[in-house]
């Protein structure tokens, strides 16, 4: 039988199980204030990301509900994308926020800023803008739209672990940015996510966050505390965050590798569409649009090759049930799949790819 092609899988060796080993036998494998390991990668991934600071915590979802509680959104909107992961929305409802989705550029697949402008009205509060596959969303215009509207700019850079916008990494540009790190990710951790700050007022930010995810502790001395507001149980765990550091010095080679393989895909895939090819996008996955997907997708696995979908749009899930027309998404979430980019695919693996894409799209 022949090896599966898989969609994800994670870049690992001999660094990682040392770092896990040490980690294990050093008997300290969790902190809620975010000391160990957990304050090493926050302090790496700052000065990766160029960002003015960084709070690690222990999963994407609950960068995107913290970054959110920093504002008071209730019954307030937040602009956000439909063709996201559904943690983009939730986390606008946790907080007692009214998502507003507005459609995607067909290029790019990003929020479409002009969608956005139609859709800011007095109550809106958050541009919630996601960097799609790792693309970087249009974040010029976005920021324009913020600054005119006295609107708080928190990207959800779930896929963009490495990617750019102006020659500046992404982490850098927003108030919040919102990382997420899973196994599947391009920073690949068991479990993880982290907030970088950038705002004029991050010193005072950065704490209010490090006593959120730790269940509102803070003023912390010795084994006296206060619990000064409501918190949750977020912090980051000292195996992934030992994890999380070997992978960061690898981020920018992984990447690399898949570009070039994006770009491959780009050149020699003759379907007509599909995800542009940029220098500054990272890759988490690579899309194509295709009228009959599903009859695609199991051809694709009868040839060894995982496929995936992301995503189906939010706002036709059971849970929202929004009937609004957004022309893109709708029709995007209908044709679109994820091809492999992960580092572990040979040329050879890449060629197949390529090859049963062009027989079977």
């Amino acid at each position: 039988m022949t090896d599966l092609i898989k969609l994800f899988d994670p870049v690992i060796g001999k660094e990682e199980e040392k770092a896990i080993r040490d980690t294990l036998y050093s008997k300290f494998w969790a902190s809620g204030a975010g000391t160990g390991n957990v304050s090493k990668f926050e302090t790496k991934f700052k000065e990766y990301t160029q960002s003015r600071t960084c709070v690690a915590v222990n999963n994407g979802t609950s960068a995107l509900h913290l970054a959110l509680s920093l504002i008071d959104i209730s019954g307030k909107e937040v602009i956000l994308p439909s063709l996201s992961f559904v943690s983009t929305a939730h986390a606008v409802l946790y907080n007692g926020g009214i998502p507003v989705f507005v459609d995607v550029e067909p290029d790019s697949l990003c929020i479409d800023p002009n969608a956005v402008e139609k859709s800011i009205t007095e109550k809106t509060k958050i541009i919630l803008p996601v960097h799609f596959a790792g693309m970087p969303a249009a974040l010029a215009k976005i920021k324009r739209l913020c600054k005119d509207h006295n609107l708080t700019l928190i990207e959800d850079a779930a896929h963009a672990a490495g990617s750019t916008y102006k020659n500046k990494m992404i982490g850098s540009h927003g108030d919040i940015v919102c990382f997420s790190f899973h196994p599947v990710k391009n920073l690949a951790m068991p479990t993880g996510g982290a907030i970088t700050l950038n705002d004029g007022n991050w010193k005072n930010t950065e704490e209010i966050l490090k006593s959120k995810r730790w269940c509102g502790i803070a003023n912390r001395k010795g084994v006296t505390y206060d619990v000064p507001r409501i918190g949750w149980n977020f912090y980051m765990n000292e195996f992934s965050a030992a994890i999380g550091l070997v992978q960061l010095k690898k981020l920018d080679l992984l990447n690399s590798k898949r570009r070039k393989i994006a770009k491959r895909y780009n050149d020699e895939m003759k379907i007509e569409k599909k995800m542009p090819y940029s220098k500054d996008c990272s890759y988490h996955f690579y899309w194509i649009r295709v009228k009959h997907r599903e009859q695609f997708m199991k051809k694709m696995k009868e040839n060894g090759i995982e496929t995936g979908i992301h995503y189906k749009p939010i706002h036709q899930m059971k849970y929202y049930n929004k009937k609004i027309k957004l022309t893109n998404t709708d029709i995007v979430g209908n044709e679109i799949v994820s091809l492999p980019t992960h580092p572990n695919l040979s040329e050879s693996e890449i060629s197949k790819v390529i090859k049963c894409v062009n027989l079977f799209a």
